[in-house]
């Protein structure tokens, strides 16, 4: 019988009570998550604002949809990336290769060198953030090996602790960003990953071995085939690259279009691909049915949420009255309403879900997610039409919007996790996670795309229409409850100690 790790040595450091290992992986997500929210923050303000302001002056359709892709892009690189430790790095090597192209990523986008950097820059952390992702969750569970379910739960619990944590980088990035210079903000973010690196390093030695070594190393025959599948890849990317650099389609518009149809086309040639695998059971098809339901849930959900960093940053910035008792607040800052309110609100969930059990199913938390998702929305429609004159809105707005997403995430994003475990295929579970992260990739990328009518549309009829589309895919998703419950097979309500950003 393989040996557990049952905690730390008597008279070792603990975290919380747990081994000191955990705290390494804690702050290096802590650091991680730090660099990516405070960048997600200030990105799209950087891109419109005018040359003179030092940024790059883009039209805000074009930013909107280039933050989608970026945003959908790092969780569509988390499959491959868990792929690439599984089989050949090893999740500990992975996550310090990861942090490290992030890093040079952030340090890319501090240098004042035009659009070039920024792009290349973005190129790197979606990369580097594919890498380190998947692998850092899945070493956490690794250091519980042979240990109690509540052990490790306690412990995913307080790792989502720093992933929260992290998230409040706005107050730091957004503001050096917004009020002093934008590559000095982007250079902030690289600190913060350089910091998690250095502690990830120093304290290699608590994750007593764990992530090493791939866990499924290709074999020599394998890795011959894994060589020729990725240069013959890079060819025909870069052979595409060239022709439409030829035919003068190269944009930045062509090129968030084709990464969006990419990232909502993997995920429906995926559940097809298993649909049809003879590694998948009858009773495991009836279920995968009820997973695609709620994986287009999750999807149209991330659709609305993850505008925050696009349309609902750029309303903060022109729309909303930033004056606290006489100090303009920098409109990143509103980034960080929603980190604020996941803290304060995760575990009185945790404890409701325990406490409803099976009475209130995962496809019911679904739709009440989206309604949540459909009304803040709404709400963004009233305070735009109350902006229309030029009156910049009061703050409160924006809490209220902030809010209620809030609730929907909740109710959806832990749920999630934890449903998406419950219905995998046997043969496939590892990989279904990376199929959860799509569901964002595939909401994020859309999303980006809509976000091209807010211009035409003027912002009362965009909000609106969005607004009341998710209102009814909540409500089409209650009425069906019973039936997608019934392919679950669900006779109660998953365990949802789990909370927290992604």
């Amino acid at each position: 019988m393989a040996a557990s790790r049952s905690g730390p040595a008597p008279g070792g450091r603990t975290f919380f009570g747990h081994p000191w290992g955990l705290a390494t992986l804690f702050f290096t997500e802590m650091w991680e998550r730090f660099s990516f929210y405070g960048l997600r923050a200030i990105l799209v303000l950087f891109l419109i604002a005018p040359p003179s302001d030092s940024g790059l002056g883009m039209p805000e359709g074009t930013a909107n949809a280039l933050m989608g892709v970026y945003l959908a892009m790092v969780y569509f690189v988390a499959l491959p990336g868990g792929w690439i430790a599984d089989r050949v790095l090893g999740a500990r090597r992975a996550v310090l290769v990861g942090g490290t192209i992030i890093m040079l990523g952030h340090i890319s986008m501090a240098i004042p060198g035009g659009a070039g950097f920024i792009y290349f820059g973005l190129f790197l952390i979606i990369v580097g953030t594919g890498l380190l992702k998947p692998n850092i969750s899945t070493m956490v569970g690794k250091l519980y090996e042979g240990q109690p379910d509540a052990r490790r739960d306690s412990a995913f619990s307080i790792f989502y602790m720093g992933i929260n944590i992290g998230s409040l980088a706005p107050f730091i990035v957004g503001y050096l960003g917004q009020n002093v210079d934008w590559h000095l903000g982007f250079g902030c973010a690289a600190v913060g990953m350089a910091i998690g690196l250095v502690q990830y390093v120093l304290g290699g030695r608590s994750l007593e071995g764990v992530g090493d070594a791939p866990g499924h190393r290709l074999t020599p025959a394998e890795r011959r085939t894994f060589t020729r599948v990725l240069i013959a890849v890079v060819a025909a990317v870069g052979a595409v690259a060239l022709a439409a650099v030829a035919l003068g389609e190269f944009t930045v518009d062509n090129v968030t279009v084709a990464l969006t149809v990419l990232a909502v086309a993997v995920p429906v040639i995926y559940f097809a691909y298993l649909f049809r695998s003879h590694e998948v059971t009858a009773g495991e098809r009836v279920r995968l049915r009820a997973y695609v339901w709620l994986f287009i849930g999750a999807a149209i959900f991330w659709m609305i949420f993850d505008q925050a960093a696009g349309p609902l940053n750029v309303f903060a910035e022109k729309n909303t009255d930033l004056n606290v008792f006489g100090w303009q607040m920098p409109a990143s800052w509103t980034q960080n309403i929603n980190p604020i309110l996941i803290i304060s609100f995760a575990a009185f969930f945790a404890w409701l879900w325990v406490k409803l059990g099976d009475r209130v199913s995962t496809p019911q938390k679904f739709a009440f997610a989206l309604v949540m998702c459909g009304l803040s929305f709404v709400v963004m429609s009233i305070a735009s039409g109350a902006a229309a004159d030029g009156t910049k809105v009061s703050l409160l707005w924006l809490v209220a919007v902030y809010f209620l997403q809030t609730l929907g995430e909740l109710s959806l994003s832990p749920v999630g996790l934890s449903v998406t475990t419950k219905l995998a295929p046997q043969a496939f579970a590892s990989q279904m996670m990376g199929v959860w992260f799509l569901a964002t990739a595939a909401g994020d990328a859309v999303g980006g795309q809509v976000a091209r009518l807010q211009e035409p549309w003027g912002n009362v009829k965009y909000f609106l229409l969005l607004g009341v589309f998710t209102l009814i895919a909540g409500v089409v998703m209650f009425l069906f409850a019973r039936s997608v419950r019934r392919l679950m097979g669900e006779g109660r309500a998953p365990k949802t100690l789990e909370t927290g950003r992604l």
